[in-house]
């Protein structure tokens, strides 16, 4: 079994990134190097959080054998075999050898292969590629000329502070500039800056994880803020319709001003091949080749314009779509919340659902999963289940901080991690081991990357599932995984006090801390801020706690779900309202199938015959003037109908509703008047969008 469990666990990664990434990512329509690259990123940073408790225990080991060494063998260590070593001094077991020990020499070349991967990543592929995939040029050198301009600025930061830490080494007379320490100072830096914004998101993460479980066990808090952020989204959605209407306007401008024959036609029609196919049919309708671009003194638009219009084409058309399959999502997940809520007071204790599933059902789910166990579990299990998961969580949360205040004492060992490894390292136990340290950094892990799959900043940073997320959100969740997973994995060992420059203690380092180097080069940072920094995490917590994060950016107009607030009831109102419209509208299409094929049923079969014995037994010449006439007759007809049938429903959903009248009828064709008037604009229309769950 030697190495057999590193390489399990290398194919095992691979592809849960790789099936994280297809649920975020579209590998039909983004570039080919954008999921490379995203891939790559996410793999490795996965894989230094499940290797990383193999190396723990493996080190364990060789501490055993190498304290065996050097005691004196006892009189029974006549143990043989491949798990059989000597028995240390002060010790009562054996030094076993773990069923997944890693070989000498192989964790330090691993280590440092993906480390530095993920750096070079993180630091200057990864931001030259976001900055490639976001630039609208037409062409490939253009691209990487924009590139290059937008990271300037960036990559000169980076100088800057590696150069200030450069500084402090070459003004101390105690330390000397070699190559180590010049690689210590620049892990250093990036791990001091990833450090500052680990903290942060994991104060949010422990306290939200448990309450949002806790939540989950509220079907009516479900439904509520499934209201919210249902009139959230369709506010956005007209947004997104608005401003893709704007982008098209100005598209089919410049396409109809340059012609066939001009020199920028080939960036036009590269952007018409970025536009929805129904503009695209509407564009080129109304195209006269036959006019050059030169009989006309007009004035054409510059290629720089072009290349603006071209990002911006990019963005809308991406943003639409996301905006589209969001809404449907959402309305799903509202109608199956309504469902839940009306199905919890059946007698017959089976699910009853108000629309099927348009996708199939598998049959082996629809067997096991039949209406009587979904109603047990949807209505009876999952909120206890929610319930008792939010208390685990919880205690998890507290041992974390509780182990992150306290990490730093060694005599005695306060921190509950380094408790429960050193009670397992006496035995030697080294599943044990391995389990405690996958579900400690396992848990940290959700923390912190949890936070970064739903932090939402300005739009333009916004992860969304089942195959939303554009490739400029992709490239800067690897380079945030990048940036943070290093940082992670020293405060893990550091709780576990398996870190020797935190836990000074003269013991043989793990392969992960010794390609750190020793952080004795940069004191201040190896005994002040990586100590006590982390101490802050308890001060997030209480204001995560007590959504204080919430209240400021609801004060600033920045709608948040709040179970206190007017703007919050009002919103919900809303939401309510939108979902109702559109469960309406789903009704009567289903109601009109549903007749359609009653009736294709009931009478297709006797029309056919009808039609059939009517041709045989007629004169050819009365048939076709009966057959002109009736078509004539049943062509107004029921196009008149067929009129106004839609345009009574167009006029249902044509404008929205003003949901703060003082009366609301839920047909605007019954109103007093007579006629539909038109509605005011949404609540959430006016305000602006910068954050969605932080």
């Amino acid at each position: 079994m030697s190495g057999a469990a590193l390489g399990l666990e290398i194919v095992f990664v691979f592809f849960l990134a790789l099936f994280l990434l297809h649920r975020y990512g579209d590998f039909k329509k983004q570039h080919r190097l954008v999921i490379v690259g995203t891939l790559l990123a996410w793999y490795l940073c996965f894989l230094i959080v499940f290797i990383l408790p193999l190396d723990v225990s493996t080190t364990i080991y060789n501490r055993c054998k190498h304290a065996a060494a050097n005691s004196s063998p006892p009189e029974n260590s006549n143990i043989t075999g491949s798990y059989a070593t000597a028995i240390p001094r002060n010790s009562q077991h054996p030094c076993f050898k773990p069923w997944s020990y890693i070989p000498d020499g192989i964790m330090p070349v691993f280590w440092r292969v993906v480390y530095w991967t993920s750096q070079f990543l993180t630091w200057i592929l990864l931001p030259f590629m976001q900055s490639y995939a976001r630039s609208g040029g037409f062409s490939i050198t253009g691209k990487i000329k924009t590139a290059l301009i937008e990271n300037a600025i960036y990559y000169g930061t980076y100088l800057l502070i590696f150069g200030a830490f450069l500084i402090y080494v070459a003004v101390n007379p105690r330390l000397h500039l070699e190559w180590n320490q010049l690689q210590t100072i620049g892990i250093a830096a990036a791990n001091t800056w990833g450090l500052f914004l680990l903290v942060l998101l994991l104060g949010y993460g422990l306290v939200e994880i448990p309450r949002s479980y806790w939540d989950g066990a509220k079907k009516g808090y479900l439904l509520m803020k499934t209201y919210f952020k249902a009139a959230k989204l369709m506010t956005e959605k007209a947004d997104a319709e608005e401003n893709l209407e704007d982008i098209m306007e100005e598209v089919r401008k410049v396409n109809e001003s340059i012609k066939y024959n001009h020199p920028l036609r080939k960036c036009v029609d590269t952007i018409l091949k970025k536009c929805p196919t129904e503009y695209q049919e509407k564009m080129g309708r109304n195209m006269d080749d036959y006019e050059d671009f030169d009989e006309k003194h007009n004035t054409y638009p510059s290629e720089k314009s072009l290349v603006k219009l071209h990002k911006q084409v990019i963005y809308s058309v991406q943003r639409h779509r996301r905006t589209q399959v969001q809404w449907q999502i959402l309305l799903e997940q509202a109608f199956y919340l309504e469902d839940v809520a009306k199905n919890e007071a059946s007698a017959t204790r089976q699910f009853v659902h108000t629309f099927q599933s348009p996708e199939p059902e598998n049959r082996f789910i629809q067997y096991f999963y039949n209406p009587t166990v979904e109603w047990y579990w949807e209505c009876l299990l999952r909120p206890w289940f929610y319930r008792i998961l939010a208390v685990v969580l919880s205690v998890f949360s507290v041992i974390v901080v509780w182990s992150e205040c306290t990490f730093f004492s060694t005599r005695p060992v306060l921190s509950l991690f380094a408790v429960f490894i050193q009670m397992a390292e006496k035995t030697y136990n080294y599943i044990y081991i391995e389990m405690a340290c996958f579900l400690s950094i396992f848990f940290l892990s959700i923390c912190v990357y949890s936070t970064v799959f739903r932090i939402r900043v300005f739009n333009y940073y916004y992860l969304a599932s089942h195959h939303q997320t554009d490739a400029y959100s992709l490239l800067f969740s690897g380079m945030l995984f990048c940036r943070l997973t290093p940082p992670l994995c020293l405060n893990f060992l550091g709780l576990t006090h398996m870190d020797s420059s935190i836990s000074h203690q003269n013991t043989q380092p793990t392969a992960y801390t010794s390609i750190m180097g020793s952080m004795k080069v940069l004191s201040f940072i190896a005994d002040g801020f990586y100590i006590y920094y982390p101490m802050l995490v308890v001060i997030l917590c209480i204001a995560t706690y007590f959504s204080l994060g919430t209240r400021c950016l609801n004060l600033l107009g920045f709608q948040q779900f709040m179970g206190d607030n007017d703007m919050t009831s009002d919103l919900v109102d809303e939401g309510k309202e939108l979902i109702r419209r559109e469960k309406r509208k789903r009704q009567r299409q289903e109601e009109g199938e549903n007749r359609r094929r009653e009736w294709k049923e009931r009478y297709g079969h006797n029309r056919e015959d009808s039609t059939r014995n009517r041709n045989v037994h007629t004169d050819p010449k009365e048939s076709n003037f009966s057959d002109i006439s009736t078509n004539r007759s049943s062509k107004y007809t029921r196009a008149n109908n067929r009129t106004e049938r839609d345009r009574i429903e167009l006029l249902q959903d044509a404008e929205p509703l003003d949901f703060n009248a003082e009366t609301f009828t839920d047909d605007p064709l019954e109103s007093e008047s007579g006629r539909y008037q038109p509605g005011g604009r949404y609540l959430s229309m006016s305000r602006s969008r910068i954050f969605d769950d932080v």
